[in-house]
C-alpha cells in the first residue's frame, strides 16, 4: 500500500468496455484547473476482454493503467485503483463522466478547511449540464439508497453546502486514511448501493460527507449499466440494499428494520414477477442444478439476492461487529441525513398493499431523530436553586421538546415534575458517570464536571460547554480572603478546570459579547483559534456563541404574601428595595447598607430585603461578606429596621412572590475584572417581575439600564450617588413608570427560548469542532497549532494521597478543629447523597 502525499488527489476511473468514454474523461481531467505534479490519474482496466488496455496503453495519456484479469465491478475496480494511489485524497469518477474544470479545486478547498469532513460529493448533471443526476440522497428503511432530486432541472435550488449520508460513485473525494480505516468499497458488492455503504460507514466513524454544489462533473446518464442486464441489476440492488441495513444499523433498530425488509423484499419479488412474463429455471449460488421450475426472471433475482445475504452471512456479521463496536454516531443522530425514508418506490398494487401491511404492523419507521442529551450541573436540583442550577434546568427544559434530556447534577435532585429524566452522580464514584456518557450523544457541562470525571474527559460524544461563569476571575474576588498561596492556588485551579474544557469542548456558550471577546482571546491561547476553525466559519460562530441567562415567558403571579406585612419590622405600605440571589465577595452590600441609612434618614419607610443568605448548595460556604454585611446594619442600627436578611434560599417557584411585591431590584458591586465579564441573573428577575433598577456602573448589565432607561446606574462605592438613585426609582412615579414600560420592552428580548436559541439550534445538528473532528485521538490533547501551551493535568479528587493532602492543607490553615470540621462536612455530604 502506498504511502500518500498530502496535497495530491488520486482520481481513480474504472474502465469495462468504454475505452472511448474514458479516453474523453482522462483528457478532461487533464485540463481541470489544478496543478498536474499534484494530480495522480489511475485508470483501472476491470477485465473488458478486449483491446482495451491496449488502447489505453498506447494512448499516451498521463494517466497510470492498473490492468485487471477479472472483471472485479465498480467496487472492486475502485478498491484496485486505490490501492496504487499516492494521494492523500482519492476521487472516484465515472469513465463516461467529465469533469467541471473546478471539480477538484473546489472539493479540496472543503476537505483542506474542515478535518471533520471526510468525503465530499460532487454535484453531477447530465452531460449537458441541464437535469440533475445528484444533488441529494437519501435511503429507504429498507436499504435501497436513491437520489430524489435525479431528472430534475438545475433551477438554482441546490447551491447550498451541507451534510449527506453519501455521495454517489459517479463522481466523488474522500480522504485515503479515511478509506483505508474503513476497508474501502465492499468488495461483497460488486456494484450499487456501494457508495451508500461506504458513506454511511463514513458517518458512523464520526467523518461527515459533505455535498459541495461548486464541485461539479457531468455524466451521461448509466450509460455503461446496460451491459450487465436487467437480472443482474435486481439481483444486486436487493441483496446489496439488505448487506447495507445488517452491517450498519445498531442492533435495537435491526431488530425491527431487518423482518420487515426481508419480507419486503420477498412480496417485491413476487410482484414483479407477475409482470414478467419470462420464465426461467432456479438455481442455487453454487451452480447446482435443483430442478426446473416455473418461475419469472424478477422473481429469481430477488429471491436470489436473499439467498447470497444466507451464504455471505458469516462475513457480514464479523463486518458489522467491527463497525458496531467502532461507531461513535447513533442511528438518532443520523436519522436527518436518512432523507424520505417511506419511498415505496415500487408503483405495483400488490406490492404496495403488502409495504402498506409491514409498516402498520412492524413499524419499521419508527428510529426516532430525537437525540440524546446528557446536562451537567454541579448544584443541586429541587425547589431551591442556584443560578448554575436553574440555567441547567432550563436548558434541559427546553432541549426536552425536540430531544430525550437527562439532568444530572453531581450535588442532590428532586423530581419537580418535569418533561425530562433527572439523575445524579457522585465525583466519590467514577463510575457513576459511565452509564450517563454512554447513554447521551450531545454533553452540555459546566463548572469542574469533565476535571472530576475521566470518562467526560476522554468521551468521543459531542461536548457543548457552558462558560457563561468565567470561575477563575470569581476566585480572584472570591479567594481574597486567604493567604496568597491558597489564592493563587484557588485561581489557578480554577484556570487549569477551564482550560481543560477550552481543550475538550466541540461548541461554547457565554453570557454576552463582553465574554465572547474575552473567551474568544482564552481559546485563541491555547491553540483553539486555527486554521480549521476559522475555515469553518471566520466568525467562529461554529466555535462559541452568546446564550446568556434567560427568564420564562410565562408572568410572574403573586400567590401569597411573603414580605410586606409578613416580615416583622416590613409594612404592607413601605417601600421595598429587594436584593436577588445571594451574597458574594465581588458584590458590594456595605455602600448599598450605608446608602439605606441615609435614605431612611428622609425617607423612613424605605425597606432592603437580602432575598437569600445561605447556599442551597451545602457545598459552597458562606463568605465573610455575609457577616460583615449583617455587622454593620447593626451597628448603624439598621438591623430589623430598615435592613433585613432572608436567613435562607427562597424556592424558586416562590421566588416571584418576593419579585412582585418589591418596588425596585438592586445589584451593587465592586469595579474590577470580574465586573467586567459578568452577568447578573439577578438583573434578568428584575426583568421578569417588571422592576426598575439601580446598579453599579461596569457591567454589561448596566449597559443596558442606561441604554434602555430600565433604572439607574450609579459609579461604584458612591454612598450619595446610590441613595439618590434609589429615591428616583421609589419615590418618583414619572421616573419609576417610565422605568417599568422600558422594562416590560426589553424583557421580551431575554427569555430561554431565545437566550438558548444558539444551543437549540446546534443540538439540532450537533457537530465536532472543526478541530476536534479528524481521526479520534486523545479528546483531552491541545491541538497541535497550540505551541508549546499545556493545559495543567487534571486535579485528582479522590484517593488517599488527594485526602491526605487536603488534610495538611486545612491543619495548616486553620489547625484541628479545621480538619475535624472538614471530616464532618464529608459525613454529612455522604449521607445526604445516599438518601
Amino acid at each position: 500500500m502506498k504511502k500518500t502525499r498530502d496535497g495530491v488527489i488520486s482520481v481513480v476511473l474504472v474502465n469495462f468496455r468504454g475505452t472511448d468514454d474514458t479516453l474523453t474523461c482522462i483528457a478532461e481531467l487533464e485540463k481541470v484547473e489544478w496543478p498536474a505534479a499534484r494530480l495522480q490519474i489511475i485508470v483501472v482496466e476491470n477485465g473488458s476482454g478486449d483491446d482495451s488496455y491496449e488502447r489505453l496503453k498506447a494512448a499516451g495519456t498521463s494517466a497510470t493503467i492498473i490492468r485487471s484479469k477479472e472483471n472485479l465491478g465498480f467496487t472492486g475496480g475502485c478498491n484496485l485503483g486505490v490501492d496504487h494511489a499516492s494521494g492523500s485524497v482519492v476521487a472516484f469518477l465515472n469513465n463516461d463522466a467529465r469533469p467541471d474544470a473546478r471539480w477538484i479545486a473546489e472539493a479540496m478547498a472543503v476537505l483542506e478547511g474542515d478535518e471533520g469532513i471526510g468525503a465530499v460529493a460532487s454535484k453531477v448533471l447530465d452531460w449537458d449540464g441541464v437535469d440533475i443526476d445528484f444533488a441529494d440522497a437519501a435511503v429507504t428503511w429498507y436499504g435501497m439508497g436513491y437520489k430524489p432530486t435525479a431528472g430534475q432541472p438545475d433551477d438554482g435550488s441546490h447551491e447550498v453546502a451541507r451534510d449527506v449520508l453519501f455521495g454517489t460513485g459517479a463522481a466523488m473525494f474522500v480522504r485515503t486514511e479515511a478509506f483505508r480505516e474503513l476497508g474501502g468499497f465492499d468488495d461483497r458488492y460488486f456494484m450499487f448501493y456501494d457508495d451508500v455503504d461506504l458513506g454511511w460507514r463514513l458517518n458512523l466513524a464520526g467523518w461527515r460527507v459533505r455535498y459541495v454544489p461548486q464541485s461539479i462533473a457531468f455524466h451521461k446518464h448509466h450509460a455503461s449499466m446496460n451491459k450487465f442486464g436487467d437480472f443482474r441489476e435486481t439481483y444486486l440492488l436487493e441483496r446489496n440494499a439488505l448487506y447495507t441495513l445488517y452491517k450498519n444499523l445498531d442492533d435495537e433498530t435491526l431488530a425491527t428494520v431487518f423482518p420487515a425488509a426481508l419480507a419486503l423484499a420477498v412480496r417485491r419479488a413476487v410482484a414483479r414477477g407477475e409482470l414478467d412474463s419470462e420464465m426461467l429455471d432456479i438455481r442455487r449460488a453454487g451452480g447446482d442444478d435443483q430442478g426446473t421450475v416455473p418461475v419469472s426472471k424478477n422473481t429469481m433475482a430477488g429471491i436470489f439476492g436473499i439467498d447470497q445475504l444466507v451464504e455471505n452471512i458469516p462475513s457480514l456479521t464479523e463486518s458489522r461487529r467491527e463497525i458496531q463496536a467502532n461507531r461513535v454516531v447513533s442511528d438518532r443522530q443520523l436519522i436527518g441525513l436518512f432523507g424520505k425514508r417511506d419511498e415505496p418506490a415500487y408503483p405495483i398494487e400488490d406490492y404496495l398493499s403488502g409495504y402498506d401491511k409491514l409498516v402498520a404492523s412492524l413499524d419499521p419507521l419508527r428510529i426516532s431523530g430525537r437525540r440524546r442529551v446528557l446536562v451537567v450541573t454541579g448544584d443541586a436540583i429541587g425547589d431551591r436553586m442556584a443560578g448554575p442550577a436553574i440555567r441547567a434546568w432550563n436548558i434541559a427544559e427546553l432541549l426536552s421538546e425536540e430531544h430525550d434530556v437527562r439532568l444530572l447534577s453531581l450535588s442532590k435532585a428532586v423530581d419537580r415534575g418535569q418533561s425530562f429524566e433527572l439523575a445524579t452522580a457522585s465525583h466519590h464514584h467514577q463510575s457513576s458517570m459511565k452509564p450517563h456518557e454512554a447513554w447521551a450523544d450531545v454533553i452540555v457541562v459546566q463548572g469542574h464536571a469533565l476535571n472530576l470525571f475521566p470518562v467526560l474527559e476522554h468521551t468521543d460524544k459531542i461536548v457543548v460547554v457552558d462558560v457563561y461563569d468565567p470561575l477563575h476571575l470569581e476566585q480572584l474576588e472570591q479567594g481574597r480572603g486567604h493567604g496568597h498561596d491558597q489564592w493563587d492556588a484557588q485561581i489557578s485551579d480554577a484556570t487549569s478546570a477551564l482550560n481543560l474544557q477550552l481543550a475538550i469542548g466541540d461548541f461554547f456558550l457565554c453570557a454576552s459579547e463582553r465574554q465572547r471577546f474575552f473567551w474568544l482571546g482564552q481559546l485563541a491561547g491555547l491553540g483553539r483559534v486555527n486554521a480549521q476553525t476559522y475555515s469553518r466559519d471566520e466568525d467562529l460562530n461554529s466555535l462559541i456563541a452568546i446564550a446568556p441567562f434567560g427568564m420564562t415567558t410565562e408572568d410572574p403571579v403573586h400567590s401569597t404574601a411573603v414580605v410586606k406585612g409578613v416580615v416583622p419590622g416590613i409594612g404592607e405600605d413601605d417601600k421595598l428595595v429587594i436584593w436577588g440571589g445571594g451574597l458574594y465577595s465581588w458584590f458590594d452590600p456595605i455602600t448599598l447598607i450605608r446608602a439605606i441609612g441615609q435614605l431612611a434618614e428622609r425617607r423612613p419607610n424605605v425597606r432592603l430585603f437580602f432575598m437569600g443568605v445561605q447556599h442551597p448548595n451545602p457545598d459552597v460556604p458562606e463568605m465573610d461578606i455575609v457577616g460583615q454585611s449583617q455587622a454593620l446594619a447593626a451597628e448603624l442600627g439598621l438591623l430589623g429596621v430598615n435592613v433585613f436578611f432572608n436567613q435562607t434560599w427562597v424556592d424558586y417557584d416562590q421566588r416571584q412572590n418576593y419579585l412582585l411585591e418589591a418596588d425596585a431590584g438592586v445589584s451593587t458591586h465592586y469595579q474590577h475584572l470580574e465586573t467586567t465579564f459578568s452577568f447578573r441573573t439577578r438583573i434578568l428577575d428584575y426583568l421578569w417581575a417588571g422592576l426598575p433598577m439601580v446598579s453599579t456602573v461596569g457591567d454589561s448589565f448596566a449597559d443596558l439600564i442606561e441604554k434602555e432607561g430600565l433604572g439607574a446606574t450609579v459609579p461604584e462605592r458612591d454612598v450619595d450617588a446610590l441613595a439618590s438613585a434609589l429615591e428616583s426609582v421609589l419615590f418618583d412615579e414619572e421616573a419609576a413608570d417610565t422605568a417599568r414600560r422600558n422594562v416590560a420592552r426589553v424583557r421580551q428580548e431575554f427569555t430561554w427560548d431565545k437566550a438558548m436559541a444558539p444551543l437549540v439550534e446546534f443540538c439540532r445538528n450537533p457537530l465536532r469542532a472543526a478541530d476536534r473532528s479528524g481521526r479520534r485521538q486523545g479528546r483531552a490533547a491541545l491541538p497541535s497549532h497550540g505551541g508549546a501551551v499545556v493545559v495543567p493535568r487534571r486535579a485528582k479528587t479522590y484517593g488517599l494521597r488527594h485526602d491526605l493532602g487536603r488534610v495538611v492543607h486545612f491543619a495548616r490553615e486553620g489547625g484541628v478543629q479545621a480538619v475535624v470540621g472538614k471530616v464532618q462536612e464529608r459525613r454529612e455530604r455522604a449521607r445526604r447523597m445516599a438518601e
